[in-house]
């Protein structure tokens, strides 16, 4: 790429702004100062000069330098702590707002920021939030030098310890400055234009040339500026080979200002300023109010209480479970076994085996003791564990945790038919509009304008895009007012297909809590029972949950080589004495399985007995199952003997099918084999042995109690209280469909109208101006009342 060169002005190869000739270069390339040639030298040494070469002139000045001590702050252990979101031994996670971004060089160079420095492992840009994701070895860089890393390369982070409890990215300044221009040019142009509308004689019409000479001065900032996000998302469109919505948009406007522009230059006529720049403000009022509307849908999103889950807190020797948005600074949590750490906080009591998976992607558990810090987002894999609560619960960190596309590995599904059919829209409007130009330039060759313009303003394929987009953004906040909390819009899709649902039974059809317990075998000392009891709180299976309430816990003992083996029992030191808890196979070793669900018990190597329990389903499941029954395939897959079968056959009907001795994979080849048969499948389990199902299944559903079973393998988390609504939220995914095709009729009758009015000739495009954000506006109307209008009716 070679530098322009205008006289005796240069365009900086680096950042563009004008520099004198010859003063600063390097490789033959002309600089405006020192820090864009350093920057420069700094990308060629390390081979990434392929930033120039996806956007001409990319980067940002380095006139103004960055005084030298600007990050020390970034040194101070507090406000690292602030800042940064995980750190182990070998890695530190940290998210900067970086406002300068704002090309495709920019996300090039941010993602090879490892090529710069050996210690960044890897960023990775959230382009619309204009924010990079970075992991670094602290052995290696500081959190300081990153900062500084990134400054010196002309992206230097905004830093605001005042909001960071509240990242909401801030509307768009540059498009309210051009929104506010664009009106105000737009109102004067009409006002000068009112001589032309009437018609001027005599004497009078020497002022005409005044007029359009103002009405042409007043449309150059409207059509430079005012208009500029039109052009640059259209063109940057072209480059990558394909059509947006912005480009017939653009194309409109640049045909209609250079007609204007040589009607007054030639005398033949006043243009059509007031027309051009209606279009652009119209059309920025739309974008202004979308984008508005779009971040209000993020923020609900984001911040909205996504886990209808608790966790326990240490209040006076008693666990009280506590919703995640009532913790505070300074609470002990206590942290089971396979529960998930909602908040960061010093271990304070036993030991912590922490998979950090879902943040680094790394399965082998971390070692932590006491008095060593732990992040939110890690899952204990050990005995239970105590910790002092340091910061409050960043539920957006966890909520980013779940909505992470890289936890699920699932194939991509395909987009919903809108956006398929706005793909080819655009080509479809260049079509008509050019089939209109060519017979207007044959029979009325005065009509070819106003014919191109309306055709390409009115015809728009934005009101089919919001139709989809804000209509699953109206279910998604009814169904989170409601306790179920879907991971994204796709899965309403999903579920309006479902036709076989498959429970599992313990902890989701049966009520952890609600059991009927009884003891047989062996009298158990007092203590004994304690020994029992504590390691079975170890343990997140709704059955030591329901151990533990039964006996009771009064006083505490340390829990040694604690093992959890899925689906079988748990088993650890508990004092000096060794205990195993679970089936009858995993802990006597022998094949028979008596009936009925039990939990046994080996104390020293020698079986003292069982404690059998007796499901107590919930309330809800009686109503939940007659409103199922009849529309979809009922299955149910338990872990446990067949104790429960004759209860849950009477329940369900001697037609369901009902499986025991489920193991995880058992479930989850029960899911395949269902779905090879065409079934659209949805499982609702606890979200702790179900992982694998969960994940297999079309729609996997997490039911959660009293615990934090935060669990990424599901596409949605439902409150235990809100499981006999199932059917009703299943109706309310119908409905949006439903909504979403209206909807969708409605815009495309819309476009046939505007397009048949505008091939004539006879639609003024300031008209289509208003006609196209007016549509935009009825399709919000209509998605935002249907929705609202259908989950009253359905008591949602």
């Amino acid at each position: 790429m070679r530098t322009a060169v205008t006289g005796k002005q240069t365009a900086c190869y680096h950042c563009g702004e004008n520099c004198q000739e010859g003063k600063i270069t390097s490789d033959g390339k002309y600089f405006c100062c020192e820090g864009c040639k350093m920057v420069y030298q700094l990308l060629n040494q390390n081979g990434l000069c392929e930033y120039y070469d996806l956007n001409g002139q990319p980067g940002a000045s380095q006139r103004i330098t960055v005084r030298k001590d600007k990050f020390s702050f970034l040194e101070v252990e507090d406000i690292q702590r602030q800042l940064i979101s995980f750190k182990d031994d070998k890695q530190t996670n940290i998210t900067f707002y970086l406002p300068q971004i704002h090309c495709s060089s920019c996300l090039y160079l941010l993602e090879n920021l490892h090529k710069l420095h050996a210690g960044v492992i890897s960023g990775v840009v959230n382009f619309t939030r204009k924010e990079v994701a970075i992991v670094f070895d602290h052995n290696k860089i500081s959190l300081r030098k990153v900062a500084e890393l990134l400054t010196s390369i002309g992206y230097e982070p905004y830093i605001s310890l005042n909001n960071l409890g509240l990242k909401k990215t801030p509307l768009d300044r540059q498009m309210i400055y051009r929104l506010g221009i664009a009106g105000f040019c737009f109102a004067n142009i009409m006002l000068t234009s009112f001589p032309e509308y009437l018609g001027l004689e005599g004497a009078e019409r020497s002022l005409q040339g005044i007029f359009r000479t103002l009405n042409f001065i007043l449309a150059l900032p409207v059509f430079f500026y005012s208009a500029f996000p039109f052009f640059s998302s259209g063109w940057k469109a072209l480059k990558h080979k394909h059509l947006n919505i912005d480009a017939p948009i653009a194309l409109a406007i640049l045909i209609t200002y250079s007609r204007s522009v040589y009607e007054v230059l030639s005398g033949t006529g006043g243009g059509y300023f007031d027309s051009m720049s209606g279009i652009v403000f119209f059309m920025l009022v739309g974008r202004v109010f979308q984008d508005k509307t779009y971040q209000q849908l993020s923020f609900e999103r984001d911040f909205t209480s996504y886990f209808p889950v608790a966790v326990s807190v240490l209040k006076d020797d008693k666990e009280i479970p506590t919703a995640l948005p009532d913790i505070k600074v300074g609470d002990t949590l206590v942290i089971h076994n396979e529960e998930l750490i909602p908040a960061d906080g010093i271990l304070t009591r036993g030991k912590g085996f922490i998979d950090y998976s879902f943040v680094t992607g790394e399965s082998v558990p971390v070692t932590k003791e006491m008095g060593e810090i732990v992040y939110a987002g890690g899952k204990q894999t050990g005995s239970v564990m105590e910790i002092l609560v340091v910061k409050e619960v960043a539920q957006s960190y966890l909520a980013k945790l779940w909505s992470d596309n890289d936890l699920k590995k699932r194939e991509e599904k395909n987009g919903s038919f809108v956006q398929l059919l706005s793909r080819w829209f655009t080509f479809i409007v260049f079509g008509i509009a050019t089939i209109a130009a060519v017979y207007w330039s044959v029979f009325d060759s005065s009509k070819v304008w106003n014919a191109i313009t309306a055709v390409l303003i009115v015809a728009c394929p934005c009101a089919l895009l919001l139709s989809n987009t804000f209509t699953n953004g109206v279910i998604l906040r009814i169904l989170g007012r409601n306790k179920f909390y879907l991971r994204n819009a796709q899965v309403i899709e999903e579920m309006a297909k479902i036709d076989h649902i498959v429970f599992d039974k313990t902890g989701t059809l049966a009520a952890a809590h609600d059991q009927e317990i009884a003891y047989f075998g062996k009298p158990l000392s007092n203590r004994q029972l304690l020994q029992i009891a504590t390691l079975a709180a170890n343990s997140n299976h709704p059955l030591s949950k329901a151990l533990v309430n039964h006996i009771g816990r009064k006083g505490k003992m340390p829990v040694n080589n604690f093992i959890e083996i899925t689906g079988m029992g748990i088993e650890g030191q508990v004092g000096d004495h060794f205990i195993k808890l679970g089936a009858y196979t995993y802990v006597t070793g022998k094949a028979d399985q008596p009936e009925g669900t039990a939990v046994y018990v080996c104390y020293d190597q020698a079986l003292q007995g069982c404690f059998q329990f007796s499901n107590q389903f919930r309330e809800s499941v009686p109503e939940l199952v007659k409103s199922l029954k009849p529309k979809y395939g009922l299955s149910v897959l338990s872990g446990d003997n067949e104790g429960g079968k004759t209860k849950l056959e009477r329940l369900l009907g001697y037609d369901s099918v009902i499986l025991f001795n489920q193991r995880p994979e058992d479930k989850l080849h029960y899911i395949q084999s269902l779905q090879i048969h065409g079934k659209k499948v949805m499982m609702v389990g606890d979200g702790l042995n179900d992982a694998g199902a969960l994940i297999q299944s079309n729609v996997g559903i997490a039911v959660t109690e009293d615990c934090n079973n935060f669990t990424p393998a599901s596409d949605a988390i439902i409150d235990a209280g809100q499981l006999s609504r199932i059917p009703v939220f299943i109706r309310l995914c119908k409905v949006n469909k439903r909504i979403v095709l209206v909807s969708f009729i409605l815009s495309i009758a819309y476009n046939i109208i505007g397009i048949s009015f505008s091939v004539q000739g006879d639609l003024s495009p300031l008209i289509a101006a208003i006609l196209m954000p007016a549509s935009s506006l009825s399709i919000l109307l209509v998605t935002f009342g249907s929705g609202n209008i259908a989950a009253r009716l359905l008591k949602c």
